[in-house]
């Protein structure tokens, strides 16, 4: 009797095992796994800036070097090194004793010209009217004449020794000629400059608004010059890139195009000018001015990201009204920051897949969405075997 029962009860699990069995086959037939999610995006059209980017130097507007003019001791320093500096503030000074005795000198002799011209002036009034007269040989009066020329050019060879004393005595006090940067000085206070010639104590450059000085190639000088029509040379602001890949804050103009092509390189120099209020940028910097030289109009964009190499080959993976999915070979044109133009190949409105695009097969179907937009939510009648309950739980299951 037991035999019996235990068969039965055999007979009947093993019933149920193959129930489950023959659903799961049953179920995975009918629930074809759903087309993958991907995000897509519209080809739009719109005018594009085309954008070069140009390697160029940093450089001050004025650099000026300050240097001793005369020969003296320097005696003292007046500023701060590496500080910005007035116009006309004072820097240095020269030991002044011996220029200002030179002054004393050279006015003394002025003094000294100035009686020789009063008596040769008293003389010349004296015989002009006795050799008038004849009462005195004209030789006489020749001479006196003589003299009073010769001294009044000794008054003015005096004078302009006075002139030169002062400017000398006016070199032993140094200002700065402009406002700007100063540098480290290169002679301390005590030691004799201006010996055999003007002595560099130092150097100033003007740091606000400062200049970069760049290259731009033949080809590029044309792209760009051909969308002024008038022949100016307004370009638009201009950004600067610095070595850090920074762009800095400030964004700058064209003020300077070369007069020539230089033969050589094929390139042409041009300078910009750009604000430098916080003193970041200095002279002798490296960098990379940005600007645009062409605008292309009712350009066709797509994503960068969405363009794919195949064979060597640009393509894009296109989305149809039905959802299947096509390989789209393109003719790629110019980048602009994270868009690219295409010149043939893809139409505007036409959606691309931007996002899962290795979910992607050329006549397979897919579920678009758009950036920024959840996928539609599954429905309990596709979920696969995988979300079925595993186990015991689905033993009950088949028993009932």
């Amino acid at each position: 009797m037991a035999t019996s029962n235990w068969f039965r009860f055999a007979t009947r699990l093993g019933a149920a095992g193959l129930a489950i069995v023959l659903g799961a086959c049953s179920d995975g037939e009918q629930a074809p796994p759903p087309p993958p999610n991907v995000v897509v995006t519209e080809a739009a059209r719109q005018d594009v800036p085309i954008y070069g980017e140009f390697v160029a130097k940093i450089d001050a507007r004025e650099t000026v070097e300050i240097r001793a003019r005369v020969q003296a001791f320097l005696e003292a320093q007046h500023f701060t090194e590496g500080t910005i500096v007035r116009k006309d503030q004072l820097l240095f000074t020269l030991d002044r004793r011996e220029y200002e005795t030179k002054l004393q000198q050279a006015n003394a002799e002025l003094e000294v010209a100035m009686a020789r011209l009063g008596k040769a002036e008293t003389d010349e009034r004296r015989l002009k009217p006795l050799a008038e007269r004849r009462a005195v040989p004209q030789q006489d009066y020749d001479d006196a004449m003589a003299n009073l020329l010769s001294a009044r050019a000794g008054v003015a060879a005096a004078r302009a020794n006075v002139d030169a004393a002062k400017l000398d005595l006016g070199y032993t006090t140094i200002r700065s000629p402009i406002a700007g940067l100063i540098g480290k000085r290169l002679v301390a206070p005590g030691n004799l400059v201006g010996k055999d010639e003007p002595t560099l104590l130092d150097t100033v450059s003007s740091i606000d608004p400062i200049r970069v000085n760049a290259t731009i190639s033949e080809a590029e000088y044309l792209r760009f010059f051909a969308q002024h029509k008038d022949g100016s040379s307004n370009s638009g602001p201009l950004d600067l890139i610095l070595v850090d890949g920074r762009v800095f804050p400030y964004q700058g103009k064209l003020v300077i195009v070369d007069r020539a092509v230089d033969e050589t390189t094929g390139t042409l120099n041009f300078v910009a000018e750009f604000p430098n209020p916080e003193g970041l940028l200095r002279p002798g910097q490296f960098g990379r001015v940005r600007a645009v030289v062409e605008t292309v109009r009712d350009a066709v964009v797509v994503p960068k990201r969405a363009v794919q190499e195949i064979q060597g080959m640009q393509a894009l993976f296109v989305v149809g009204a039905d959802n299947k999915v096509e390989l789209r070979t393109i003719q790629p044109g110019e980048t602009a920051g994270d868009l690219l133009i295409v010149r043939e190949g893809l139409k505007p409105g036409e959606r691309v897949i931007v996002d899962g695009t290795q979910k992607a097969r050329p006549g397979s179907m897919v579920n678009p969405t758009t950036a920024g937009t959840p996928p539609p939510a599954t429905s309990a009648g596709d979920k696969t075997q995988e979300d079925k309950p595993a186990g015991p739980d689905a033993a009950k299951a088949g028993e009932k």
